[in-house]
This record gives C-alpha cells, structure tokens and sequence, in this order.
C-alpha cells in the first residue's frame, strides 16, 4: 500500500531533575551543597532513508517520544543526557506543524536530519542556587518539559519524469512498457490511485526515474477527483511527460485535454508552467490518431516537442526515451524551489512564552501561559524554599497584580495547568 500523508504525535524527552544534597564526606559535617543538574531530554529527529519510498511505517506508529535524561545525583554528579530518538523517513517528506501549519521541515537528501521536538533541558541542582545569603540552599529545579506536538507528514516523490494527463491516456501502459514497473491496467477511469514509480534505462546506458501518477481532471487544483494527491507529487519532478490520447477515443480533443491539464497545473502551482515538458502522442496506432495529431502541431505551433508513439506496439519508445534522457542531462539534479526553507531546530518562542492570561471560572481562576505552566512543572514543590521562589516568580511576572485585577482575594483557588493552590495576597 502506498501511503503518502500521515499525522503522528511527537514529544523530545524530558529533562532530568535536580538533586537537592549536601556534603557528607568525614570531618565535613557542615559541608556545602553537593546536589547535581539533571541531563537534558533526548530530541526527536527525522532522517532521511534513501531505502523508504513511502510513509507505510507511520500508519501503525503514530507517537514518537524521546527519553528523558537523568536525575541528578549527590556529590555534584549531574545526570546524562538522553540520546536523540532518530525516526527514519523517506525522501521528499515534508513536515508540517498540525496546529500552527507551518512548515517545519523539507528533507530531502539522504541522511539530512531535522530536529522536530527537541528534549527540555535538566533541572538545575542546588550548587547552582548556592550564594553569599544563602551557602545551603534547599532549592532544585525539576527538569524543563521536551516540545510536543501533532505534526503531519507528506510525501512528494522525488523522480526525474512525471507522467500527467486525463485518466486513461495509457500512462501506466506506457510506464510498463519502458520499465520493469507492473502498475495496475483497467479499461476505466483512475485505474491508477496512487502513484508508481519505475527505473528506466535507455540503450546508450543512461537511467532515469520516471513516475506514472494518478490521472488529472478539471478542477484538480481545488482537490476534485484525486487533485491534491496527484499534484503534490508533480511538484519535485524535474520534466513533465505529459501524455495526450491523440486517438481521441473517448470523444475528447487532444489539444483541449492539453490546455485544460496545463491550466490545472499553473493553478496549482505557477511554478509548474514553467516546468520542462514534452508531449507524448499516445495511442498512434489506432484510427483518427495521424489526423488529430497534425491537427495538434498546428495548434500548438512548435511550442513544445512532441513524440507519436504507441504503448501498445512500442512504435517511437526508443525516441522517446532518448530524448528524455537527453533534456533531463541539461536539467539541474532539483527543480528549483520557490524559497529555500530555512531549518528551525528549536521551537520555543521567548515573546510566547513570556505572554499570560488569567480567565474565571466560576470561582476558580485559571492562569494559563507557556512560561507559567512550565514553572509549575521544573518547580520541585517538596521544599519550602523552592515553594517561595516559585512565588516570587509568579510576582515578578505580574501574576499577582492580573489575578487582583480579575478579583482574586485572600483564600481563592487559583490554577495553573494541572497545580492549584490558595491566592495568598
């Protein structure tokens, strides 16, 4: 089965606690503090597998969770970092955020990686608290939470020709007939529902991939029949092999079905009208063919080359094929992208997570905010000193002048993720 779009839910592991300890080697019964950071959670990274073409995997993993690091430990011993969780993907996956729609990542070449959620960083032990004040702190961080989130995954295939054109102009039986690639063949509309892809390889040596993908129709741009399916694809191609049924044997005119394929691609995308093409004259054994296809050349006026051939009898393959190869030799290795993607590997914004607000609920009110949600969870509530650190936190931020404004008093129950405490004014 082919699988080209999938959504999975990613989290980088978190980081390891601090440790609150002290000192208590002989003749040191007041030592100082001696209470280690914790390691920092693993990432969770995508990398490129020339071996995968499709997402098949992922239909049967859909979480992908890093490991957190380690606590810290007594003697100043900090914790070890987690080891990255590295998710192999084929090439030509791109990775989007579910929520926000932004593209994250657009891999490519084997073995490029991208970091998708990266691990929170470990807890700071009590060493790092120490101070002039305070030499013995009971103070320790829990370890900062990794970056979770939905993502999905699509698959644009990476080949050097595409075929398009109208359902059952024979692009399968073309793919087959100058491949060792077996699509599937029916006598019906949208035989092929998914694309396939054949390595071909022409007398003088030279090989190329060339792609058979699911037929077009009008209104493929706005996602009618198998649109988006079909045109992602098209996109990471390098030369269109736009195959036309000259024979017009389902009543159609072969220039029409040109003109309407074409528009439906440059609305899709611009950049594909200027996508190389050349015009495979298909079905030239059958009658009618000769005469609709200078009908064609007329039309068309010497805009773009054009090969008869026949799938059926392999009249004019061997041309074909040579003058394939030849024009995908003057292309570059990559169509040219219309923006190169610039790789983000940490995804925390600091004006997001310093931004707050407070809503009601009832007689409960709730803080909600990044900053202050992942305060509560690196907070290490079993020690006093840490409770008021917190709290001078939460003051310093303006939490306690918002929850005043909102009408908070004395006694009021107040939440922030998953903790809720008394507001204590």
């Amino acid at each position: 089965m082919f699988v080209d779009k999938v959504k999975v839910f990613v989290k980088g592991g978190d980081g390891g606690n601090g440790m609150v300890a002290f000192r208590r080697e002989k003749y040191e019964p007041c030592g100082g503090p001696a209470g280690g950071d914790g390691g920092r959670g693993g990432d969770v990274v995508f990398q490129v597998d020339e071996g995968l073409r499709t997402l098949m995997d992922f239909r049967y993993r859909k979480q992908f969770k890093a490991d957190r690091g380690e606590h810290g430990r007594s003697k100043s011993q900090h914790g070890k970092g987690a080891e990255s969780l590295v998710v192999k993907v084929p090439p030509g996956t791109v990775v989007i955020d579910a929520d926000r729609g932004e593209r994250i990542a657009d891999l490519t070449r084997q073995g490029q990686t991208a970091v998708i959620a990266s691990g929170g960083r470990g807890g700071r032990g009590n060493i790092r608290f120490s101070t002039s004040k305070n030499p013995a702190p009971h103070v320790a961080e829990n370890g900062e939470p990794g970056v979770e989130r939905w993502v999905e995954l699509e698959l644009k295939l990476l080949a050097d020709a595409g075929l398009v054109g109208y359902p059952s102009v024979g692009k399968s039986t073309l793919l087959s007939a100058v491949s060792a690639a077996r699509p599937k063949i029916g006598d019906y509309h949208f035989t092929t529902i998914h694309p396939n892809l054949g390595v071909v390889e022409t007398e003088d040596g030279r090989s190329f991939v060339m792609a058979d993908l699911p037929g077009l129709i009008e209104g493929a741009h706005t996602g009618v029949g198998l649109g988006h399916q079909f045109l992602r694809h098209v996109e990471r191609t390098r030369l269109l092999i736009h195959v036309v049924d000259m024979a017009g044997s389902e009543g159609r005119d072969p220039y029409e079905d040109w003109l309407q394929i074409n528009e439906e691609l440059t609305l899709y995308r611009k950049e594909l009208a200027d996508r190389p093409q050349i015009v495979v004259a298909n079905k030239m054994d059958l009658p009618e063919a000769e005469e609709h296809l200078q009908r064609f050349k007329n039309a068309t006026a010497g805009k773009v080359p054009i090969f008869p051939v026949s799938s059926a009898t392999r009249e004019g393959l061997r041309e074909l094929l040579f003058a394939v190869a030849d024009r995908l030799d003057e292309l570059p290795d990559e169509p040219q992208e219309e923006e190169e993607l610039e790789e983000r590997k940490i995804y925390r914004s600091p004006a997001a997570e310093e931004a707050f607000q407070v809503r009601r609920e009832n007689e409960l009110f709730v803080v909600e905010g990044a900053r202050v949600e992942k305060l509560v969870k690196m907070t290490n509530f079993q020690y006093d000193e840490s409770i008021r650190r917190f709290a001078h936190t939460l003051k310093r931020m303006g939490v306690d002048d918002a929850l005043r404004k909102k009408g908070a008093k004395e006694g009021d129950t107040i939440r922030i993720g998953e903790m809720e405490f008394d507001f204590q004014d």
